[in-house]
């Protein structure tokens, strides 16, 4: 109808196609802004990886000229169709559980698995990543509030499967990652957060043989900002993003 406004998002197929040029940048902006006032200690801020799992390539693509480089997908049937349509220097983060049978399907266009978190993963990780000649960069997921739906190794499991690693080349291992449970007590997100940065310190200090404690993954849209202050080095942030 003439004169009636363009709605500032829309849906194909589930996935969001379009979203306002003006509330994008200014999302975004508002992330990054946050994430430098919200900084651990003396370290740089924490990087954003923007979760695109919902969101069409038309939108995606328009996320790199307002500064963002990484972003992150965590279903193969949902990620591989779309990635032949974004741009290829943004880079891809697994993020969500990764089934072995899906391995082969992504090995060569993720540029680092977060969700590193059982033995059979890495086995058929580094299978695959050695037929194709590449080096994975991982991290390896701690279940860090022992949430029986979750993935993810329990804290006290982290070091013996760390030491593992040495048996898959392939597999460079940069740090963890933790998603942190739906809860509205600030306190508790906090000494979760905290003991998450603590595990990754100690890692960091014993210097396992072949593991690099460089990256601590936490945080999404409605935590981001603590997670950056209590020590995460990469965010990932999808609702805050997007929204109209």
């Amino acid at each position: 109808m003439q004169g009636q406004r363009e709605p500032a998002t829309a849906e194909t197929n589930g996935l969001l196609t379009d979203v306002g040029e003006a509330a994008l940048r200014a999302n975004v902006a508002l992330v990054l802004e946050t994430l430098r006032k919200n900084v651990y200690r003396d370290a740089p801020p924490a990087r954003l990886v923007a979760v695109t799992k919902t969101v069409a390539p038309a939108v995606i693509n328009r996320l790199a000229a307002l500064g963002i480089g990484d972003i992150g997908e965590n279903r193969a049937q949902v990620a591989l169709p779309k990635l032949p349509k974004i741009d290829p220097q943004l880079r891809l983060h697994w993020i969500g559980r990764l089934q072995t049978n899906k391995v082969k399907d992504i090995i060569d266009k993720v540029w680092m698995l977060h969700s590193l978190d059982r033995l059979s993963l890495a086995q058929e990780v580094q299978r695959r990543a050695e037929q194709c000649g590449r080096i994975l960069p991982a991290l390896a997921q701690v279940n860090i509030a022992m949430e029986p739906q979750k993935a993810g190794l329990a804290p006290e499991e982290v070091r013996p499967f760390l030491r593992r690693m040495k048996d898959y080349p392939n597999l460079q291992i940069r740090g963890l990652m933790a998603i942190m449970p739906f809860i509205d007590d600030e306190a508790q997100l906090i000494a979760y957060f905290r003991g998450m940065r603590a595990l990754f310190d100690q890692l960091r200090t014993e210097a396992i043989p072949g593991i690099a404690m460089e990256e601590l993954s936490m945080g999404m849209s409605q935590d981001y900002a603590l997670a950056a202050r209590e020590g995460a080095t990469m965010v990932r942030v999808g609702t805050a993003l997007y929204r109209p």
